[in-house]
């Protein structure tokens, strides 16, 4: 069955494109943008699409000052293209900045262009640039959307060099995850591209212009899933490389040579992830067999995901150990504080101190010291002789005897001990596989001043993006586990969950660890209902409080203790 999107990739050509948008940065006085966060105009994705006749709508006559809706305040024009234009606005009402486009209402794409902003506010998942408005007024149709100042382009990061492994890793992931989600509402992006992928300062992979962007240009597609699973594909070939994937220079990289066609990524730069490299060709080369090895092509962004769980996963660099400077002692430690500091040179006497306790009375102290410690032990060994022989008496009466037929019904409880948590590491299956990795270790760090917490979500459901998050537990061999205690910052609703005792690796999805206790507080104790013997323990998190310092819903774990 053929798919269909009212939002797709686009494929105008570079060259027109540039020169008007050269022309528009002439003519006019706001000029070109400078935020790192611009529109996705200055190149286009290298693909095989159609576009329907551009709108030969004049855009709006609009200026810096100019308010909309007595409320968005027009700041810089970032774009000026094709019949509309695209700006930095400041939203005076609640005093923060946002990006507008504006186009006639009488433009050909202005349906379209509403339709599309309508669709992708309702979807509502943060790891897209949220719309926030979409409004038809006084014959003009704007749509305004979030501002990301923190945020920096995948374009910009690669002006430097590729991304690191684990880098690469988490952008591929999180932006097939968020795709997937999107394809499963209906909406298509069709212009991803590096200009519209964004990392934010807490690391956080955000995709903005969900079918919103390719509306405006009015570009569509047959096949959208595949047009946007090609899309992340080459982010990652790009992201590996530095190399655009086609022979075309885009988006400030140079495209391969010509006239040998698409190689994998571990052939065009030395070192480049093997696992990564074959995953990008997966995700490009969809037409019969790969370029590396036998598996077969995702052709959609849901196969991506699939590929990318399957793989092992790449773990965050070690951080740089930087040796502590040079234990320097201080005058104060070396006993001269407050005299004067010796010639160098001069050979200071040592004075030799006084034998201990050589005096007459030094010695008549000892032998009482010794006389008290005499007389000490003989009454202490006196009384334990009298408690032992008035024990014996009263158990053995005359005439009888002691037996033990080994028939005690009181049978002794065994004994709770603590049990080491060796390691531990975030677990996020049904998400972008990773949620605040670096600060899983305040766990288990015998400190309820430090915590870990999960990204945050716009409810105590996540978002309605997923089921839960967690922490898994190693406690370095299966043992019998009695109770987990969890102190959490705020009331949270939490599931214990254990692996096989037969488990010889930890588990890597949700369905290999089964609900053994569940309980909602800020400390709560999880006790299985029944026996268990475990190496892996799985903290799963289901109901999420609203931190009152930020207002945001999330958790966090500031303690966990295991006890058998």
């Amino acid at each position: 069955m053929a798919e269909r999107s009212t939002a797709a990739v686009d494929v105008a050509d570079n060259s027109d494109e540039a020169s008007l948008t050269a022309q528009a940065d002439q003519s006019t006085a706001d000029g070109v943008a400078k935020n790192r966060e611009r529109d996705t105009d200055s190149d286009e994705v290298q693909e095989s699409t159609r576009t329907d006749g551009a709108g030969t709508t004049s855009p709006p006559e609009l200026h810096s000052g100019h308010k909309l809706a007595r409320r968005y305040r027009l700041e810089e024009c970032v774009t000026r293209l094709d019949g509309f234009s695209s700006w930095r606005a400041v939203d005076e009402k609640l005093r923060r900045a946002v990006g507008v486009h504006i186009l006639p209402a009488d433009h050909s794409r202005a349906r379209s262009v509403l339709a599309a902003a309508r669709s992708s506010a309702l979807l509502g998942d943060p790891r897209f640039v949220q719309v926030l408005d979409a409004v038809e007024e006084n014959d003009v149709v704007y749509v305004v959307h979030e501002w990301l100042p923190d945020a920096t382009e995948l374009t910009t990061l690669l002006a430097s060099g590729p991304l690191e492994p684990y880098d690469a890793y988490q952008m591929v992931s999180q932006v097939s995850s968020a795709m997937a989600a999107a394809h499963r509402e209906g909406l298509a992006h069709l212009r991803l591209n590096p200009n519209a992928v964004l990392r934010a300062s807490t690391g956080q992979w955000r995709i903005r212009g969900l079918a919103v962007n390719a509306a405006l240009r009015g570009v569509s597609s047959d096949t959208p899933q595949r047009t946007d699973t090609e899309a992340i594909g080459a982010l990652l070939y790009a992201a590996l490389t530095q190399r655009w994937p086609y022979e075309s220079d885009a988006y400030g990289l140079s495209g391969l040579p010509k006239d040998i066609g698409l190689i994998a990524p571990d052939q065009v730069r030395a070192g480049v992830h093997r696992g990564l490299s074959e995953l990008s060709m997966r995700a490009l080369v969809n037409d019969g067999a790969t370029a590396s090895r036998h598996e077969s092509p995702c052709t959609t962004p849901e196969e991506l995901v699939k590929a990318i769980g399957e793989m092992p996963r790449i773990r965050p660099p070690e951080p740089a150990f930087t040796a502590p400077p040079e234990y320097q002692r201080t005058t104060y430690q070396q006993g001269t504080y407050g005299r004067q500091t010796p010639r160098p040179g001069v050979t200071q006497p040592i004075p030799t101190p006084p034998p201990p306790l050589q005096s007459r009375t030094g010695k008549a102290l000892k032998w009482a010291v010794s006389g008290l410690l005499i007389a000490a032990l003989g009454l202490g060994s006196w009384q334990l002789a009298d408690a032992l022989m008035d024990q014996s008496g009263k158990k053995e009466g005359p005439g009888e005897t002691q037996t033990n037929d080994g028939n005690d019904k009181s049978p002794k409880k065994p004994i709770s001990k603590p049990i080491t948590i060796s390691a531990a590491r975030d677990f996020d299956p049904l998400g972008d596989q990773t949620e605040k990795p670096s600060d899983v270790g305040k766990v288990y760090d015998n400190s309820t001043a430090t915590y870990w917490q999960t990204d945050f979500y716009l409810s105590p459901d996540f978002g309605r993006l997923k089921s839960g998050v967690g922490i898994i537990l190693d406690l370095g061999k299966t043992q019998q586990v009695g109770k987990v205690t969890v102190k959490f910052v705020g009331d949270t609703s939490v599931e214990l969950r254990a692996a096989s005792s037969n488990a010889g690796s930890e588990p890597t999805s949700l369905d290999a660890y089964p609900k053994v206790a569940e309980g909602s507080g800020t400390t709560v104790q999880l006790k299985p209902g029944k026996s268990l013997r475990s190496r892996y323990l799985l903290v799963w998190l289901t109901k999420l409080p609203l931190q009152p310092d930020d207002g945001k819903w999330r958790g966090r774990v500031a303690d966990i203790k295991v006890t058998s």
